[in-house]
Protein backbone atom coordinates (compact mmCIF):
# COMPACT_ATOMS: atom_id res chain seq x y z
CA UNK A 1 0.00 0.00 0.00
CA UNK A 2 2.74 2.26 1.21
CA UNK A 3 4.36 2.04 -1.83
CA UNK A 4 1.57 2.20 -4.32
CA UNK A 5 0.65 5.68 -2.49
CA UNK A 6 4.56 6.73 -2.93
CA UNK A 7 3.82 5.81 -7.01
CA UNK A 8 0.48 7.84 -6.89
CA UNK A 9 1.84 11.00 -5.54
CA UNK A 10 4.58 11.42 -7.56
CA UNK A 11 2.16 13.34 -10.23
CA UNK A 12 2.97 16.14 -7.30
CA UNK A 13 5.66 16.96 -9.12
CA UNK A 14 4.18 17.85 -12.27
CA UNK A 15 0.86 19.63 -10.48
CA UNK A 16 3.52 21.92 -8.12
CA UNK A 17 5.13 23.01 -11.82
CA UNK A 18 2.10 23.90 -13.23
CA UNK A 19 0.71 25.42 -10.45
CA UNK A 20 3.63 27.98 -10.09
CA UNK A 21 3.65 28.89 -13.86
CA UNK A 22 -0.06 28.71 -14.58
CA UNK A 23 -1.39 30.07 -11.69
CA UNK A 24 -0.74 33.47 -9.51
CA UNK A 25 -1.03 30.86 -5.89
CA UNK A 26 1.16 32.00 -3.11
CA UNK A 27 4.05 31.43 -1.56
CA UNK A 28 2.70 29.25 1.27
CA UNK A 29 0.67 27.75 -0.98
CA UNK A 30 3.75 26.36 -3.17
CA UNK A 31 5.38 25.69 -0.32
CA UNK A 32 3.28 23.15 1.06
CA UNK A 33 3.24 21.75 -2.87
CA UNK A 34 7.10 21.42 -3.30
CA UNK A 35 7.34 19.97 0.35
CA UNK A 36 5.11 17.05 -0.44
CA UNK A 37 6.19 16.73 -3.84
CA UNK A 38 9.61 16.40 -2.35
CA UNK A 39 9.15 13.19 -0.79
CA UNK A 40 8.21 11.09 -3.82
CA UNK A 41 10.85 11.76 -5.58
CA UNK A 42 13.33 11.57 -2.63
CA UNK A 43 12.21 7.76 -2.62
CA UNK A 44 12.32 7.84 -6.12
CA UNK A 45 15.88 8.39 -6.63
CA UNK A 46 16.65 6.30 -3.78
CA UNK A 47 14.73 2.94 -5.03
CA UNK A 48 16.32 3.59 -8.81
CA UNK A 49 20.06 4.35 -6.63
CA UNK A 50 19.03 0.49 -5.00
CA UNK A 51 18.60 -0.99 -8.55
CA UNK A 52 21.63 0.90 -9.83
CA UNK A 53 23.44 -0.51 -6.65
CA UNK A 54 22.99 -4.06 -7.81
CA UNK A 55 24.34 -3.93 -10.83
CA UNK A 56 27.20 -1.67 -10.03
CA UNK A 57 28.00 -2.39 -6.17
CA UNK A 58 27.48 0.02 -3.66
CA UNK A 59 30.28 2.48 -4.06
CA UNK A 60 29.35 3.19 -7.74
CA UNK A 61 25.75 2.92 -6.70
CA UNK A 62 26.45 5.64 -4.07
CA UNK A 63 28.24 7.71 -6.67
CA UNK A 64 25.55 7.77 -8.68
CA UNK A 65 23.16 8.84 -5.89
CA UNK A 66 25.43 11.61 -4.67
CA UNK A 67 25.91 12.74 -8.79
CA UNK A 68 22.02 12.78 -9.25
CA UNK A 69 21.14 14.45 -5.78
CA UNK A 70 23.77 17.23 -6.43
CA UNK A 71 22.23 17.94 -9.54
CA UNK A 72 19.61 20.58 -8.02
CA UNK A 73 21.83 22.22 -5.41
CA UNK A 74 24.09 23.34 -8.21
CA UNK A 75 21.25 24.40 -10.24
CA UNK A 76 19.93 26.19 -7.50
CA UNK A 77 23.03 27.69 -6.78
CA UNK A 78 23.69 29.40 -10.23
CA UNK A 79 19.80 30.71 -9.59
CA UNK A 80 20.87 32.37 -6.61
CA UNK A 81 24.02 33.85 -8.00
CA UNK A 82 22.58 35.20 -11.13
CA UNK A 83 19.90 36.86 -8.66
CA UNK A 84 22.59 38.42 -6.17
CA UNK A 85 22.65 36.17 -2.87
CA UNK A 86 26.49 34.85 -2.69
CA UNK A 87 25.68 34.41 1.02
CA UNK A 88 22.68 32.00 0.11
CA UNK A 89 24.73 30.68 -1.91
CA UNK A 90 28.19 29.63 0.01
CA UNK A 91 25.77 29.10 3.23
CA UNK A 92 23.81 26.65 1.51
CA UNK A 93 26.55 24.86 -0.24
CA UNK A 94 28.48 24.62 3.49
CA UNK A 95 25.22 23.37 4.99
CA UNK A 96 25.21 20.52 2.44
CA UNK A 97 28.17 19.06 3.41
CA UNK A 98 27.59 19.77 7.34
CA UNK A 99 23.69 18.17 6.30
CA UNK A 100 24.89 15.23 4.75
CA UNK A 101 27.73 14.46 7.02
CA UNK A 102 25.92 14.64 10.60
CA UNK A 103 22.34 14.48 9.59
CA UNK A 104 22.06 12.06 6.94
CA UNK A 105 25.22 9.62 8.26
CA UNK A 106 23.21 9.82 11.35
CA UNK A 107 20.06 8.99 10.91
CA UNK A 108 20.81 6.38 8.58
CA UNK A 109 23.43 4.52 11.25
CA UNK A 110 20.57 5.39 13.96
CA UNK A 111 18.07 3.36 11.49
CA UNK A 112 20.29 0.12 9.90
CA UNK A 113 18.99 -2.83 11.21
CA UNK A 114 21.90 -4.66 13.95
CA UNK A 115 23.48 -7.39 11.42
CA UNK A 116 24.58 -4.91 8.98
CA UNK A 117 26.79 -2.54 10.45
CA UNK A 118 30.06 -2.30 8.41
CA UNK A 119 31.08 0.27 5.91
CA UNK A 120 33.79 0.86 3.10
CA UNK A 121 36.12 2.53 5.62
CA UNK A 122 39.14 3.02 2.68
CA UNK A 123 36.48 4.83 0.95
CA UNK A 124 34.89 6.71 3.63
CA UNK A 125 38.39 8.39 4.99
CA UNK A 126 39.70 9.30 1.14
CA UNK A 127 36.11 11.27 1.06
CA UNK A 128 36.54 12.83 4.12
CA UNK A 129 40.00 13.56 3.49
CA UNK A 130 38.54 15.49 0.49
CA UNK A 131 36.16 17.79 2.56
CA UNK A 132 39.23 18.31 5.14
CA UNK A 133 41.63 19.37 1.53
CA UNK A 134 38.61 21.93 0.53
CA UNK A 135 38.20 23.30 3.92
CA UNK A 136 41.89 23.74 3.69
CA UNK A 137 42.25 25.47 0.21
CA UNK A 138 39.06 27.71 1.11
CA UNK A 139 40.96 29.71 4.21
CA UNK A 140 43.01 31.41 1.30
CA UNK A 141 40.17 33.72 -0.52
CA UNK A 142 38.00 33.44 3.52
CA UNK A 143 41.28 35.22 5.34
CA UNK A 144 41.35 38.07 3.00
CA UNK A 145 37.61 37.83 3.16
CA UNK A 146 36.95 38.40 6.54
CA UNK A 147 37.82 42.10 6.08
CA UNK A 148 36.27 44.55 3.83
CA UNK A 149 33.89 43.55 0.95
CA UNK A 150 33.60 39.51 1.16
CA UNK A 151 32.04 40.16 -2.61
CA UNK A 152 34.41 41.92 -3.64
CA UNK A 153 36.06 41.12 -7.54
CA UNK A 154 39.72 40.40 -6.23
CA UNK A 155 38.77 37.81 -3.73
CA UNK A 156 36.12 36.58 -7.00
CA UNK A 157 39.71 36.10 -8.60
CA UNK A 158 42.04 34.71 -5.74
CA UNK A 159 39.17 32.09 -5.49
CA UNK A 160 39.72 31.15 -9.07
CA UNK A 161 42.85 29.08 -8.87
CA UNK A 162 41.20 27.46 -6.31
CA UNK A 163 38.07 26.10 -7.58
CA UNK A 164 40.57 24.68 -10.42
CA UNK A 165 42.53 22.75 -7.90
CA UNK A 166 39.85 21.55 -6.20
CA UNK A 167 38.54 20.31 -9.27
CA UNK A 168 41.35 18.55 -10.54
CA UNK A 169 41.77 16.48 -7.29
CA UNK A 170 38.03 15.29 -7.51
CA UNK A 171 38.72 14.37 -10.89
CA UNK A 172 41.80 12.31 -9.73
CA UNK A 173 40.43 11.10 -6.68
CA UNK A 174 37.14 9.84 -7.84
CA UNK A 175 38.85 8.16 -11.01
CA UNK A 176 40.78 6.12 -8.17
CA UNK A 177 37.59 5.32 -6.56
CA UNK A 178 35.76 4.05 -8.89
CA UNK A 179 38.14 1.90 -10.58
CA UNK A 180 38.16 0.45 -7.31
CA UNK A 181 34.50 0.12 -6.55
CA UNK A 182 34.51 -1.44 -9.91
CA UNK A 183 36.98 -4.30 -9.28
CA UNK A 184 35.10 -4.80 -6.26
CA UNK A 185 32.41 -5.54 -7.50
CA UNK A 186 33.63 -7.43 -10.09
CA UNK A 187 35.63 -9.84 -7.89
CA UNK A 188 32.49 -10.34 -5.92
CA UNK A 189 30.44 -11.89 -8.62
CA UNK A 190 27.58 -10.94 -7.83
CA UNK A 191 24.49 -10.89 -10.30
CA UNK A 192 22.00 -8.21 -9.87
CA UNK A 193 18.44 -10.36 -8.99
CA UNK A 194 15.22 -8.71 -10.08
CA UNK A 195 16.65 -5.10 -10.40
CA UNK A 196 15.16 -2.77 -13.08
CA UNK A 197 17.37 -2.75 -16.03
CA UNK A 198 20.72 -0.40 -15.83
CA UNK A 199 18.78 2.08 -18.92
CA UNK A 200 15.63 1.98 -16.69
CA UNK A 201 17.48 2.56 -13.74
CA UNK A 202 19.00 5.63 -15.44
CA UNK A 203 16.14 7.18 -16.71
CA UNK A 204 14.46 7.03 -13.97
CA UNK A 205 17.36 9.00 -12.36
CA UNK A 206 17.23 11.61 -14.48
CA UNK A 207 13.44 11.89 -15.36
CA UNK A 208 13.42 12.44 -10.56
CA UNK A 209 16.42 14.76 -10.88
CA UNK A 210 14.81 16.42 -13.26
CA UNK A 211 11.67 17.34 -11.46
CA UNK A 212 13.86 18.00 -8.36
CA UNK A 213 15.74 20.72 -9.94
CA UNK A 214 12.17 22.54 -11.14
CA UNK A 215 10.54 21.37 -7.34
CA UNK A 216 13.51 22.59 -5.58
CA UNK A 217 14.02 25.88 -7.03
CA UNK A 218 10.23 26.69 -6.60
CA UNK A 219 10.18 25.97 -2.86
CA UNK A 220 13.60 27.90 -2.09
CA UNK A 221 11.91 30.94 -3.73
CA UNK A 222 8.82 30.28 -1.96
CA UNK A 223 11.25 29.99 1.64
CA UNK A 224 12.36 33.81 1.02
CA UNK A 225 9.03 34.97 2.54
CA UNK A 226 8.51 32.42 5.22
CA UNK A 227 11.94 33.38 6.69
CA UNK A 228 10.73 36.44 6.61
CA UNK A 229 7.20 36.24 8.30
CA UNK A 230 8.60 34.14 10.71
CA UNK A 231 12.16 36.40 11.74
CA UNK A 232 15.03 34.11 10.23
CA UNK A 233 18.03 35.17 9.60
CA UNK A 234 19.44 34.82 5.99
CA UNK A 235 21.83 33.34 6.95
CA UNK A 236 20.14 30.35 8.78
CA UNK A 237 17.85 30.20 6.04
CA UNK A 238 20.42 29.05 3.69
CA UNK A 239 22.37 27.27 6.00
CA UNK A 240 19.95 25.17 7.43
CA UNK A 241 16.91 25.20 5.49
CA UNK A 242 17.83 25.77 2.01
CA UNK A 243 20.37 23.18 2.27
CA UNK A 244 18.00 20.26 3.76
CA UNK A 245 15.71 21.37 0.58
CA UNK A 246 18.34 21.15 -1.76
CA UNK A 247 19.62 17.72 -1.28
CA UNK A 248 16.02 16.29 -0.26
CA UNK A 249 16.52 13.59 -2.79
CA UNK A 250 19.29 12.22 -1.34
CA UNK A 251 19.03 12.90 2.22
CA UNK A 252 15.60 10.97 1.78
CA UNK A 253 17.19 7.69 -0.56
CA UNK A 254 19.96 7.02 2.06
CA UNK A 255 17.65 7.21 5.15
CA UNK A 256 15.24 4.89 3.21
CA UNK A 257 17.88 2.43 1.94
CA UNK A 258 19.79 2.02 5.48
CA UNK A 259 16.02 1.16 7.06
CA UNK A 260 14.08 -0.81 4.66
CA UNK A 261 17.31 -2.95 2.98
CA UNK A 262 19.66 -2.73 5.66
CA UNK A 263 22.39 -1.38 3.09
CA UNK A 264 24.22 1.25 5.44
CA UNK A 265 27.18 0.52 2.91
CA UNK A 266 25.55 2.35 0.27
CA UNK A 267 23.52 4.50 2.75
CA UNK A 268 26.86 5.86 4.22
CA UNK A 269 28.52 5.89 0.48
CA UNK A 270 25.69 7.96 -0.33
CA UNK A 271 25.58 10.47 2.34
CA UNK A 272 29.81 11.40 2.57
CA UNK A 273 30.12 10.85 -1.36
CA UNK A 274 27.58 13.64 -1.54
CA UNK A 275 29.28 15.56 1.22
CA UNK A 276 32.61 15.61 -0.72
CA UNK A 277 31.12 16.01 -4.26
CA UNK A 278 29.51 19.49 -3.24
CA UNK A 279 32.94 20.29 -1.41
CA UNK A 280 35.34 19.65 -4.13
CA UNK A 281 33.20 19.49 -6.98
CA UNK A 282 29.53 21.75 -6.76
CA UNK A 283 31.28 24.41 -4.68
CA UNK A 284 33.91 24.86 -6.89
CA UNK A 285 31.58 24.95 -10.07
CA UNK A 286 29.42 27.07 -9.62
CA UNK A 287 32.55 29.58 -8.19
CA UNK A 288 33.66 28.76 -11.81
CA UNK A 289 30.56 29.30 -13.69
CA UNK A 290 29.66 32.64 -12.14
CA UNK A 291 31.74 33.90 -14.27
CA UNK A 292 29.37 33.39 -16.77
CA UNK A 293 25.92 34.56 -15.26
CA UNK A 294 27.90 37.37 -13.02
CA UNK A 295 28.53 38.71 -10.54
CA UNK A 296 31.36 36.15 -9.84
CA UNK A 297 31.03 34.46 -6.74
CA UNK A 298 34.31 34.23 -3.97
CA UNK A 299 34.75 31.53 -2.03
CA UNK A 300 35.33 33.83 1.18
CA UNK A 301 33.87 31.66 3.98
CA UNK A 302 32.72 32.76 7.47
CA UNK A 303 34.76 31.62 10.23
CA UNK A 304 31.72 29.90 11.23
CA UNK A 305 31.08 28.21 8.18
CA UNK A 306 34.89 26.62 8.04
CA UNK A 307 34.59 25.52 11.58
CA UNK A 308 31.40 23.20 11.06
CA UNK A 309 32.76 22.15 7.36
CA UNK A 310 36.00 20.74 8.90
CA UNK A 311 33.94 20.04 12.62
CA UNK A 312 31.68 17.70 10.54
CA UNK A 313 34.42 16.11 8.97
CA UNK A 314 37.10 14.97 11.75
CA UNK A 315 33.79 14.06 13.83
CA UNK A 316 32.52 11.30 11.20
CA UNK A 317 36.38 10.41 10.83
CA UNK A 318 36.55 9.56 14.70
CA UNK A 319 32.93 8.13 14.66
CA UNK A 320 34.11 5.85 11.93
CA UNK A 321 37.72 4.96 12.04
CA UNK A 322 37.07 1.45 12.85
CA UNK A 323 35.06 0.76 9.94
CA UNK A 324 32.07 -0.37 12.23
CA UNK A 325 28.69 2.43 12.68
CA UNK A 326 27.06 1.55 15.92
CA UNK A 327 23.94 3.07 16.78
CA UNK A 328 24.96 5.34 19.65
CA UNK A 329 27.20 6.62 17.30
CA UNK A 330 24.56 7.46 14.69
CA UNK A 331 22.62 9.51 17.51
CA UNK A 332 25.91 11.10 18.16
CA UNK A 333 26.54 12.46 14.86
CA UNK A 334 22.56 13.72 14.82
CA UNK A 335 22.97 15.69 18.06
CA UNK A 336 26.06 16.73 16.65
CA UNK A 337 24.23 18.39 14.06
CA UNK A 338 21.67 20.11 16.19
CA UNK A 339 24.41 22.01 18.27
CA UNK A 340 25.71 23.25 14.90
CA UNK A 341 22.28 24.34 13.81
CA UNK A 342 21.76 26.35 17.09
CA UNK A 343 25.27 27.50 16.39
CA UNK A 344 23.82 29.15 13.24
CA UNK A 345 20.96 30.21 14.26
CA UNK A 346 23.03 32.87 17.28
CA UNK A 347 25.51 33.43 14.58
CA UNK A 348 22.69 35.92 12.32
CA UNK A 349 23.80 37.59 9.36
CA UNK A 350 27.44 38.75 8.45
Amino acid sequence: MGRKLLWASLVLAPITIAVHYATDADDVTLFVLSAASLVPLAWLIGEATEHAGEHTGPGIGGFLNASFGNAPELIIALFAVASGLPEVVRGSLIGSVVSNLLLVLGLAVLVAPDERRRIDRPSMLVQLGLVLAATALFFIPSIPGGHGDPNRHSLAVLSTPVAAVLLVLYVVVTTWGLRRHREQHRESGAEPEGAWSLPVTLGALTAATALTAFVSEILVHSLKTFAHDVHLSQFFVSIVIVAIVGNAAEHGGAVVLARRGGNLRLASEIAVSSSAQVAVLVTPAVMLLSWAVLPALPLSFRPIELAALGGAALVVALALRDGRAPRWEGAALVAFYALAVVGFAFAGDR
